[in-house]
């Protein structure tokens, strides 16, 4: 019986795992830390938190009796402060050195809340289906097709809302971009993806049985990301 060939989703997905699993992995944990960073990386970090103050901010307050996945959950803030808020949170990341520096990083005692861990696909979680999912920057290094085929298989287990970003079609970016395809270096970082956020508006239209609530961009020196909330019609 003949082996399928990996999709490009799978082959992005194998590539971003040994990425933050290898050479970002010091990085990525400074970064999301209190540790020392760089004043362009101190800029990122501003805007990581803003965004995902954003994001929590679109889901109820009281998360109470609430399944949430946080769906490429990286170092875990995001999980943690949802199941501060009493939800009961799948955490899930392809890149498993982070999801042992969340699971370290996270408090014994969560209050009402609970965080279970998995390294993985985050399109496959265990479990059923979730209240509410939220997909920050976890989906920012796949073109439209892919971005909104992603969206799409998590709507298939979302009952409330999704919320996720994007990288946002700006000169900056789409120079970059550009700059980043003409000149491949094997040790570089998997590019993110600039997206026209009026042909991703336009694609999301067709979701069935969902729509485009809220929406808002937070840019803060080098990070530049684009916050969305879809719900159901």
């Amino acid at each position: 019986m003949a082996t399928q060939a990996p999709s490009p989703y799978d082959l992005q997905r194998e590539r971003l795992a040994q990425y933050f699993d290898g050479t970002a992995r010091k990085a990525w944990i400074d970064l999301t830390s209190n540790a020392k960073v760089s004043g362009i990386r101190a800029t990122v970090r501003a805007g990581r938190d803003a965004m995902r103050a954003q994001l929590l901010g679109w889901l109820p307050e009281d998360l109470r009796r609430c399944d949430v996945l946080d769906a490429g959950c990286g170092t875990g803030s995001l999980s943690v402060e949802a199941a501060c808020r009493g939800a009961m949170v799948t955490a899930i990341d392809v890149a498993g050195g982070l999801v042992d520096i969340a699971q370290q990083r996270a408090p014994s005692f969560l209050g009402h809340g609970r965080i279970d861990w998995h390294v993985g696909d985050m399109l496959a979680p265990p479990g059923g289906t979730f209240d509410h999912v939220v997909a920050m920057d976890s989906l920012i290094h796949y073109d439209l097709d892919h971005m909104v085929w992603a969206l799409e298989t998590l709507t298939q287990r979302c009952t409330g809302s999704l919320v996720f970003t994007f990288a946002p079609h700006t000169r900056l970016l789409g120079a970059m971009h550009a700059v980043g395809k003409a000149f491949p270096r094997s040790n570089r970082s998997p590019a993110i993806v600039p997206i026209a956020e009026n042909a991703l508006r336009e694609r999301l239209a067709r979701l069935s049985g969902w729509r485009v609530s809220r929406s808002g961009r937070i840019s803060s020196g080098f990070y530049i990301s684009h916050g969305m909330e879809l719900v159901r019609r």
